[in-house]
């Protein structure tokens, strides 16, 4: 009998890692099942792509595959050892597929993972790929909630059994306390299955528009708030617009640009509630008329302040 390289069946190294052997498998069968290709060949071909990951898919027949093919090539005359058939309650009987037969007595536990399998017809089923891509929404929206309508572009079989794409318009809601990186996921709205299999799933990533006044680490949020002078050195109650809405802050007395005012639980309503800190930057009015000058000399006469005496300057 010859030597049977399912690697190279599947067109992937024998390094090549479990979820590069799934994917190559799911693009050879999808390239060539039945239902979809025009290949001449296309029963054989799938018979054979699916004898491949059937082997190279499960972990524990793949190293016994490994083990047993070590040093042969494509095509090479292959004889098994001798003790091979009888670890696997295998007679090799003449008449057999070695391998096939062989390896359907390896990992008797069976694979369930992978989504292909065998419908109550006979015929092939097999769950459609999951879609991932990406939305981007408001930090207002992280805080509130919010619907939004995404157009995908995705495949899906016509009439005939081809493959066709087309344009997808989807209403996603976006819950409330949702933070950038979570992913929402959407049931059925992925690739179509193949041979009445289900439909993968999408997921959503969910990231946040860029905004100039906040940044998140987590579900807590930083806001820079520009005070005056003498808010800052007087101290003052002063209104401070929040993604949650409008709020009363207190700026204590003698503070300074950086200072950090914590809202306690105003950050994103996540399942662990976030904070909202408050930064505070001195922002001093423009010298741009003769009284605000004025203003200025005075105080650099009267109150002789020199910021850089503490650096000994």
């Amino acid at each position: 009998m010859e030597y049977k390289d399912y690697y190279k069946v599947l067109g992937v190294e024998r390094t090549a890692s479990a979820d590069e052997i799934k994917k190559a498998y799911r693009k050879l069968v999808r390239q060539y099942h039945p239902d979809v290709s025009k290949h001449k060949d296309a029963d054989a071909k799938t018979k054979e792509i699916n004898e491949a990951y059937d082997v190279l898919g499960d972990a524990e027949k793949r190293a016994a595959y490994d083990e047993l093919g070590r040093g042969y090539r494509p095509g090479q005359e292959f004889r098994p050892p001798p003790d091979w058939g009888s670890q696997f309650d295998f007679n090799g009987a003449e008449g057999h597929d070695f391998f096939s037969d062989l390896f359907a007595h390896v990992g008797r536990r069976g694979r369930a993972g992978g989504g292909a399998g065998m419908g109550g017809s006979g015929g092939f089923r097999m769950a459609g790929e999951d879609i991932h891509a990406s939305i981007a929404i408001d930090l207002r929206d992280a805080y509130q909630g919010a619907s939004r309508t995404v157009t995908l572009r995705v495949p899906e079989q016509d009439a005939s059994g081809r493959t066709v794409t087309r344009d997808k318009t989807l209403s996603v809601t976006i819950p409330k306390g949702i933070t950038p990186g979570q992913q929402l996921r959407m049931k059925g709205q992925g690739h179509p299955g193949i041979g009445g299999g289900p439909a993968g799933d999408l997921y959503l990533e969910v990231q946040l528009n860029p905004d100039a006044r906040y940044r998140l680490e987590g579900a807590n949020v930083y806001e820079n708030v520009p005070v005056t002078p003498w808010e800052a050195a007087l101290g003052a109650s002063i209104s401070v617009p929040t993604p949650s809405g409008p709020v009363e802050v207190t700026v204590p007395p003698g503070s300074q640009s950086g200072r950090k005012l914590r809202l306690k639980g105003r950050g994103i309503p996540a399942a662990q509630q976030g904070d909202l800190y408050l930064i505070l930057d001195v922002v001093l009015p423009p010298a741009s008329s003769e009284r605000a000058r004025e203003l200025y000399q005075a105080m650099a006469r009267d109150l002789a302040f020199n910021p850089r005496e503490r650096i000994g300057v």
